[in-house]
C-alpha cells in the first residue's frame, strides 16, 4: 500500500528531485545577479537565457516571447491589465468567460471599477464555450478577449484555437489572452499554430518547479503597456531582479516534462479511466467533469456527503484532494454554479488531479476509501 496519495495535482505538485537540485546549485554557486557586469552576472545571464530557451520550446515560439513572472496569477495580471490601457482608446469592453480562474476574474472586475465593460460568458453543463457565443459577445469596442486553455476544476478543454482562428479573420486588430496554467505541458501547445493568441500565462510550480515563478508569452509586435515599474528587468514587462534559481528550475522541469509529455498523458489516462469504472459503480456519484476533459483532472460529487468533511476523512487516510480550486480555499465553487449545478451536487464536489507520481496501483486504494466514507457519513 502507498504510504500516501497525492490527488491534488492541480493545486500544486511536488517539485522534482532534478529541479530541486538546480535550485539548490544556483543559490550556492551560481548566484550572481543577471544585471551585474562581472563574470558572476554573466555567467547568471547565460543560465537564465537557457531556461528562457526552454520554456520557450515547450511553447513553440521565440525566446524573446518569453517574459519571467513569480507566477501563473501575475503573468494573467499583468497580460490583462497591460493590454486593456494599450488599447483604452480602441475601446472598453474585455470578453472573457465565467468560470476563469480568480487570478482573471479578479483582475477584470479591478478594470470594471475603473469603467470597463466586462462580459462574462456563462459555459454549458458540460463546461465548454463555443466559438460561436464568444464571436456573438465580441464587438467592435472589444479589445481584449482571455479565455482559458483548462479548466482548472472540472477539466474542460476549451477550444481556443478555434476561437483565436475566427476571432483573427472578423476581429484582427483584438487582442487574445489565455491562461494555460492547467494545460502547459500536458496538453498540446504550439503558439503561432494549434493557438494564436497574444498572451498565454503559465505557472512553474503546476509542472514540478518551485512556487514563485512563471512566465508570460507576449506574441512579438503586441501593443502593451507595462503595469509595474523598476530597473528595466525583463524589458521592462517585468521589472525587479530576476528569481533566477526557480526560473531555471521552471525551465529544466518544463523541457523534461516535455520529453514525458505523451508517456504521462498516456499513463494518467489510465489511472483516470480506472477511477471512473471504480466511481460509476459507487452509489449516487455524479461525474462532473465531461467526457472529453483533460484526463489530469476529474470532478465528481458524492451526494449526500459535504465535499469538506470527504476530503478531511480522506486526509486522515493519508489521501490528499480538493474540492475545487486552492485558491477558494474551501469556498463555493464559482465553477460548478456557472455550469448551473444545484446546490446539492455543488457542495458534495470532490476535484482528483494526477501527476507524473501517480501509479495505478493507488486506484483501488483511493476507491476503498471513499467506499468507507461514504458508509460512515451516509448514514
Amino acid at each position: 500500500m502507498p504510504d500516501e496519495i497525492y490527488y491534488d495535482n492541480s493545486a500544486t505538485t511536488r517539485t522534482r528531485e532534478e529541479a530541486a537540485k538546480l535550485v539548490y546549485e544556483m543559490l550556492t554557486e551560481c548566484y550572481g545577479n543577471p544585471s551585474s557586469l562581472h563574470r558572476k552576472g554573466f555567467e547568471a545571464q547565460k543560465r537564465l537565457d537557457k531556461a528562457r530557451e526552454q520554456v520557450a520550446s515547450s511553447l513553440g515560439c521565440q525566446s524573446s516571447e518569453i517574459y519571467f513572472t513569480s507566477g501563473g496569477t501575475e503573468a494573467d495580471n499583468i497580460a490583462i491589465l497591460g493590454a486593456a490601457r494599450a488599447q483604452k482608446r480602441r475601446g472598453n469592453r474585455i470578453v472573457t468567460t465565467a468560470f476563469e480562474h480568480d487570478a482573471v476574474l479578479n483582475t477584470v472586475k479591478y478594470l470594471e471599477s475603473e469603467g470597463w465593460e466586462i462580459v462574462r460568458l456563462m459555459p454549458d453543463a458540460n463546461g465548454q464555450i463555443t466559438p460561436e457565443q464568444v464571436l456573438e459577445a465580441v464587438d467592435d469596442k472589444t479589445v481584449l478577449v482571455s479565455i482559458m486553455a483548462v479548466n482548472n476544476e472540472i477539466g474542460s478543454i476549451l477550444p481556443i484555437g478555434a476561437i483565436s482562428r475566427q476571432l483573427r479573420r472578423k476581429y484582427p486588430q483584438l487582442l487574445i489572452h489565455c491562461d494555460a496554467v492547467q494545460a502547459y505541458c500536458k496538453e498540446p501547445i504550439k503558439l503561432g499554430k494549434t493557438m494564436d493568441v497574444d498572451f498565454l500565462s503559465v505557472s512553474g510550480h503546476k509542472i514540478y518547479a518551485p512556487k514563485g515563478c512563471g512566465a508570460l508569452y507576449i506574441k512579438k509586435g503586441t501593443r502593451f503597456r507595462p503595469v509595474t515599474f523598476g530597473g528595466g528587468q525583463e524589458k521592462n514587462v517585468r521589472p525587479g531582479t530576476e528569481g533566477i534559481a526557480n526560473a531555471c528550475a521552471m525551465g529544466l522541469s518544463a523541457s523534461l516534462l516535455m520529453q514525458e509529455r505523451e508517456e504521462n498523458h498516456k499513463r494518467i489516462t489510465q489511472i483516470r479511466d480506472a477511477l471512473l469504472e471504480g466511481l460509476t459503480n459507487l452509489p449516487d456519484i455524479c461525474i462532473n467533469s465531461p467526457a472529453d476533459a483533460t484526463p489530469y483532472i476529474l470532478n465528481f460529487s458524492a451526494l449526500g456527503v459535504r465535499s469538506e468533511i470527504m476530503l478531511h476523512f480522506l486526509e486522515e487516510k493519508g489521501i490528499y484532494v480538493s474540492s475545487g480550486s486552492a485558491c477558494a480555499k474551501g469556498g463555493a465553487s464559482h465553477v460548478l454554479a456557472s455550469m448551473g449545478m444545484d446546490h446539492q451536487r455543488a457542495d458534495s464536489a470532490i476535484r482528483l488531479s494526477f501527476g507524473r507520481y501517480n501509479t495505478l496501483e493507488e486506484v483501488p486504494v483511493f476507491l476503498q476509501a471513499l467506499q468507507e466514507g461514504l458508509n460512515r457519513f451516509r448514514k
